[in-house]
């Protein structure tokens, strides 16, 4: 590292420490003492280590920063796991599943997020190649056949076969966890049956809803996001909240590029599809997100709906307004994907999008590598069910996208 980065290191660690150590109430001395610290941990190595303390902060304030999250209420009773010692594929499966059934909780979901070791040696920087821990399978229609599960999915789920896993081909074949550390082989984990909570959908007024066999799983779990924390990136930091019912109901159900399903709920609400002017799919919507809202709370899981989301987004404005802070806001992503205009978020006109750092980032999908490879075989004219691409062929380059 050279000097000019290590200056960059240094200042953006002691922003941090100042912020973090303020917040905390720590001593004039103590935040001294440990900015000493550090300023000759980055001049000796070119990277300094943060305690369990700074962690737990750092991460709690990259979600209280994250200007695409409406749940930031609750920021501060976020859950972090120290994962820094998993030093294999092995042991970072284990610390994932440990993290599915921390989350899960029986149904009453906590915020969690597990942290494993920082990245700057792109030898053993660790991927975790899933974009949440728990999703569905896509298998994208060929030759006009029917498609089926999750298009979201069809890339990571056609990795996940050249890895070697073959799912039944339905609509909720929950995919494996896929582990990379470095450039070398990734390693594939199937996920028990039994850390798969799943909610199976019905309707409190309409009696057929179940004949849809619709569900959905009961957590969130993003896994391809990198965690920055005092200009310390950390590869592999897979974090959840909770669903709230439009993030299921309109967007992974009612999506058109998703499960698609208003016209199914329409027809089994006998609606008329004949012309846009019925509102069929806005009546379809609505009932499909009632299913989700309802399922959840039958079930006993924890969901939230957008209405109550968008009123806890302005307590959470409120307080930070209190504590002197600023908010970091994307209008476009908090407005819900639907009612918006009947939510207090839609014409609150001083949302900005700030540059705040402890945050997360996006990072370009750690199996990006492999798709490419195999559409360059594709089109060679390499059969994609008989050609295994392995990592160390193409490298498996690491993108960072800040």
């Amino acid at each position: 590292m050279n000097n000019t980065n290590i200056e960059e290191l240094i200042k953006k660690a002691e922003s941090f420490i100042h912020t973090m150590y303020f917040e905390l109430d720590k001593s004039e001395e103590e935040t001294k003492n440990r900015l000493i610290t550090v300023r000759e941990q980055i001049n000796n190595s070119g990277s300094y280590y943060h305690t369990e303390e700074e962690l737990i902060h750092g991460a709690r304030m990259a979600w209280r920063h994250n200007s695409r999250c409406i749940g930031r209420l609750f920021w501060d009773k976020l859950e972090v796991i120290d994962a820094r010692q998993a030093e294999n594929e092995e042991k970072i499966a284990e610390a994932l599943l440990q993290h599915v059934e921390r989350a899960n909780n029986g149904g009453r979901i906590r915020p969690v997020l597990t942290v494993f070791r920082s990245g700057e040696d792109e030898w053993q920087r660790i991927r975790v190649w899933n974009h949440q821990l728990i999703r569905y399978a896509g298998y994208p229609s060929i030759d006009g056949s029917v498609r089926s599960g999750d298009p979201a999915s069809d890339d990571f789920t056609r990795v996940c076969q050249q890895l070697g896993w073959q799912g039944t081909g339905g609509n909720y074949d929950v995919l494996p966890l896929v582990v990379g550390i470095g450039k070398g082989e990734p390693r594939l984990f199937p996920i028990p049956t039994d850390l798969v909570q799943e909610v199976h959908l019905s309707h409190p007024e309409i009696e057929r809803f179940p004949e849809l066999q619709l569900r959905w799983y009961s957590v969130p779990i993003i896994s391809d996001m990198q965690l920055e924390i005092g200009g310390i990136l950390y590869t592999a930091a897979p974090f959840n909240g909770w669903y709230m019912e439009t993030e299921i109901g309109s967007r992974n159900l009612g999506d058109i590029g998703r499960y698609n399903l208003l016209p199914a709920v329409a027809n089994l609400m006998g609606l008329d599809r004949s012309t846009n002017t019925t509102l069929w799919k806005d009546r379809a919507l609505l009932e499909l997100n009632r299913a989700v809202l309802h399922s959840f709370k039958q079930a006993g899981v924890s969901i939230v709906d957008h209405h109550t989301a968008a009123d806890q987004f302005v307590r959470f404005q409120q307080q930070e307004e209190q504590r002197g802070r600023e908010v970091s806001s994307r209008w476009s992503w908090l407005i819900p994907p639907m009612s918006p205009t009947a939510t207090p978020i839609w014409h609150d006109q001083s949302l900005k999008e700030l540059d705040l750092s402890p945050q997360f980032l996006y990072q370009n999908p750690a199996y990006q590598g492999w798709l490419d490879a195999l559409d360059g075989r594709l089109e060679s004219g390499d059969n994609i069910e008989t050609t295994t691409v392995s990592s160390a062929e193409i490298g498996c380059p690491f993108h960072q996208k800040i």
